[in-house]
């Protein structure tokens, strides 16, 4: 038995393990005492409280000595409170047996997905604390996950993305001809287990074979004082055909599928989640060739009819900017969050599955995995094309030009 007669104080989630939360939801739970003897008690109150923290040290030399600077930075955007047992001054005496309180929370209207990172985290938690007079505090603490909703389906995000670069290849001061790079993604948003239809075209007039590849980048920001610390991590690649002197080579949609990563962190002050699509060209004897487009990976799919920002004349211009039949390899609908990211797909992500090029911009730390069980909400219902409510066919059609 416990000092104190108390055989057991625990916390317990509404939701049960593995739930997420998002912004302005009710957080519910219990706190549960079993005590085997009258227990006086003075309070016991329940506490919530989330937000981000970054910290790291970064040493220089200043003559002869080493000196370290101190980097952190922190916001809150979870701080809630409530007495179960108010504190009254007097005790309150319990009857042995087993106690149940229940509590309930509204979380703010504005917070920040959970995550772990090597120099910064965003965590929230709640704690209950069991006050009796003259005996140390007993406390119960319970980790919750919170996942922001990153819909891709705005104009924003379901905008074509392009670019182009070119190099020209240089061997002891010798010119051996240009090497261009240009290529396409279909959208700018993407959810984990869709599959990127990457289309590039890729024109080497130098005296070398090239070799064209592929990444999805993850990339890691922590800001404090005015400085910032960068992790990157490849969560996805692939890897083309050598590209011989004076070919062009066209990839026609190649698939590059998403793993089961978070999201993207865009509003916080202290850390970022970004990624982007790498596409590069591997140069013998000079530096790579290296095109990035923007992503953002979100977690509410693309609704399958696309939206009225998204027509699908415009989807089949982007297409044919590309010459006739350039289609993704594999269409297919794009799969639920919580379809992709669950506990025994993370559970096998300690190691990375995508064997990370050997390239020091490709080849950095591991990446910030989703590591949440399930995400409860659903898209809007689906946009259609065809009138729910056509007119009748007594109704003759006004003529708009009379």
């Amino acid at each position: 038995m416990r000092p104190g007669g108390v055989r057991s104080f625990a916390l317990e989630l509404a939701r049960g393990p593995g739930g997420a939360y998002r912004s302005g939801e009710r957080l519910c739970g219990r706190v549960l005492l079993d005590v085997a003897a009258p227990l006086r008690v003075r309070a016991l109150e329940v506490k919530a409280r989330g937000g981000a923290v970054t910290h790291w040290l970064e040493g220089r030399s200043v003559g002869v000595n080493a000196v370290s600077s101190d980097y952190a930075a922190a916001e809150t955007y979870l701080r809630r409170r409530q007495l179960l047992l108010r504190d009254t001054g007097e005790t309150t005496t319990l009857p042995p047996g087993r106690h149940e309180f229940l509590f309930s929370f509204q979380l703010p209207p504005t917070l920040v997905t959970s995550f772990e990172g090597k120099h910064g985290s965003v965590r929230y938690c709640i704690k209950a604390t069991l006050h009796r007079p003259w005996i140390p505090a007993r406390r119960a603490r319970k980790v919750f996950t919170v996942i922001e909703p990153v819909d891709i389906n705005t104009p924003a995000l379901l905008a074509p993305q392009a670019g182009a670069q070119e190099k020209v290849a240089r061997s002891w001061y010798r010119n051996r001809g240009l090497i261009s790079l240009s290529a396409k993604i279909d959208r700018k948003g993407y959810t984990p287990g869709e599959v990127i239809p990457v289309f590039a075209e890729i024109d080497n007039s130098s005296t070398h074979p090239v070799l064209p590849r592929a990444a999805v980048v993850q990339t890691q920001t922590f800001m404090a004082r005015g400085a910032r610390k960068q992790k990157q991590a490849v969560v996805a690649s692939l890897e083309g055909e050598p590209v011989g002197p004076g070919q062009r080579v066209l990839w026609h949609g190649r698939a590059l599928r998403i793993p089961p990563v978070g999201p993207s962190i865009l509003h916080c002050r202290v850390l970022h989640v970004d990624y982007a699509l790498k596409v590069c060209v591997d140069i013998p004897g000079t530096s790579k060739l290296l095109l990035e487009l923007p992503l953002v990976i979100g977690t509410i799919p693309l609704h399958p009819f696309g939206s009225r920002s998204s027509s699908v004349g415009s989807h089949a211009s982007f297409l044919l900017d590309w010459g006739p039949g350039a289609l993704p390899e594999r269409p297919e609908a794009p799969p639920e969050y919580s379809e992709v990211v669950a506990d025994t797909e993370v559970a096998a992500l300690g190691q990375s599955p995508f064997p990370l090029p050997p390239d020091a911009d490709m080849s950095l730390e591991g990446p910030f995995f989703a590591y949440f069980q399930e995400f409860r909400y659903r898209p809007p219902p689906l946009y259609s094309e065809e009138d729910p409510n056509p007119p009748s066919e007594a109704m003759s059609p006004r003529c708009t030009t009379c």
